[in-house]
This record gives C-alpha cells, sequence and structure tokens, in this order.
C-alpha cells in the first residue's frame, strides 16, 4: 500500500487528511507535539486495517525528521509527504510593530525550514516511488496582505516559494502548495480568539487535496475552494 508522512496529524486538517487516507488503505506515519493526542489519533486510524506509525516531537529537530522518514522506509517508502505542521508566529496574532522576532524566527523555523528539512531527508525516497508526491499546506496570508498576519504569512509565502522551486527541480515529483481556505482549527482559535464567527471543519476541504492525489495535475499552487468547485 502506499505510504504518507503527515506532520501536524493529531488534530484539525493533518487529522481529518490522515483519517482519509486511512479510510482508502494507506500507511501512515504521523507526526505532532502533543503525545497523547497523537496516540489516540492513531488509534482510532488503525481501526482502518492500515498501519499507523505515531511519532510524536518537533519537525525542527532533526533527529525527529530522520526518525519519520526511517519510520516511512519500514512501511516501504514514501509515496506522500504532507508538510501540515505550522507556527504561528504570535499567539494571538501582533501587528508587525509588536510582532516578537522570537516568534517571527520560531515560525519561520517551523513552516519553512523544517519543511524543507523533512523534504531533504524524504527525497530519495520519494524520487524511489512510482508516484512521489509532496503538499505544502498554505495560507491565503501568503498571498494577501491581512492586518497581523505579517510573520505567519511571510513564512507560508518562502513555502510556496520552495514549493515552486521543488516543482521545477523534481519534475518526476508532484509537489503542490494547497491554500485550504477558512477553516475552524486550533490554530486560526489561537490566532484570533475574539474571532466566533463559524468556519468549515477541515474535513470539508479533504476531497480537495483527494482530487490532487487522484488526478496528480502539475505541480504549482491550488486552493481548495477552487478544487472543491471543479469536482
Amino acid at each position: 500500500m502506499p505510504v504518507a508522512i503527515i506532520t501536524g496529524a493529531s488534530k484539525g486538517l493533518g487529522r481529518a487528511l490522515a483519517e482519509a487516507l486511512a479510510a482508502r488503505g494507506w500507511d501512515l506515519v504521523l507526526d505532532a507535539r502533543t503525545a497523547e493526542v497523537l496516540k489516540e489519533t492513531a488509534a482510532v486510524l488503525a481501526g482502518h486495517g492500515t498501519r499507523v506509525t505515531a511519532l510524536p516531537g518537533d519537525v525542527t529537530d532533526p533527529a525527529h525528521r530522520s526518525e519519520l522518514v526511517a519510520a516511512a522506509w519500514q512501511l516501504g517508502g514514501v509515496d506522500l509527504l504532507v508538510n501540515n505542521a505550522s507556527a504561528l508566529g504570535a499567539e494571538p496574532l501582533a501587528r508587525l510593530e509588536g510582532l516578537p522576532l522570537d516568534g517571527l524566527r520560531r515560525a519561520v523555523e517551523v513552516n519553512v525550514v523544517a519543511a524543507l528539512g523533512l523534504v531533504q531527508e524524504a527525497l530519495p525516497l520519494m524520487r524511489a516511488s512510482d508516484t512521489g508526491m509532496v503538499i505544502t499546506v498554505s495560507s491565503d496570508a501568503a498571498a494577501e496582505a491581512y492586518e497581523t498576519w505579517g510573520g505567519y504569512g511571510a513564512s507560508k509565502a518562502a513555502l510556496d516559494h520552495l514549493a515552486a522551486v521543488l516543482g521545477e527541480e523534481e519534475p518526476g515529483l508532484r509537489v503542490w502548495a494547497v491554500d485550504p481556505g477558512d477553516m475552524a482549527t486550533d490554530l486560526y482559535a489561537a490566532a484570533v480568539p475574539d474571532d466566533g464567527d463559524p468556519r468549515p471543519e477541515p474535513a470539508s476541504v479533504v476531497p480537495a487535496f483527494l482530487r490532487l492525489l487522484d488526478e496528480r495535475p502539475a505541480s504549482g499552487r491550488y486552493g481548495a475552494p477552487s478544487l472543491l468547485e471543479g469536482r
């Protein structure tokens, strides 16, 4: 069966996507920082009859990234890498004049440096796959200027560019940066705690990601809403 590595997989979009892949028979290597929540998620997904390896840790740790790829190798390789783990840089978000520089460094380290580090670690296995794919989870803040979203948006814009270049450098792979749109996640609640407006559940955008896997369009940046409209 195909094998996927998904970071930030204990809840939100990462868990929703992992559930959809497990239902399709994918074997999974899952990462998150909170061990107990990740363990519970893995137990649920294993109910689909697939092999699930849950490895708690921080993606900024090179040893942890190596551990994720080694676990995938033991399952058969890496057919899909989903860089979903994200850091905001400030909780709640802050205007640039007050954005803590240590927070910005953390956002860049998680959202950009660690994402590329995991790609580098997994690249030999993805090249060896007949269907090697990379998904980097982006944001509309990477392309639009929203007050207080500057640090997070800048890190996601950098991630988008890395994904675009990787797609050019690795024509044998499919590399997609995906903007999932608004979702009801813990990340958004931490970013804007005073915003009580209803938002779609992460599971509602998973079909957009599955469409990419099924149709394998050219590498590039995609928005989940447009992918869903095209179903």
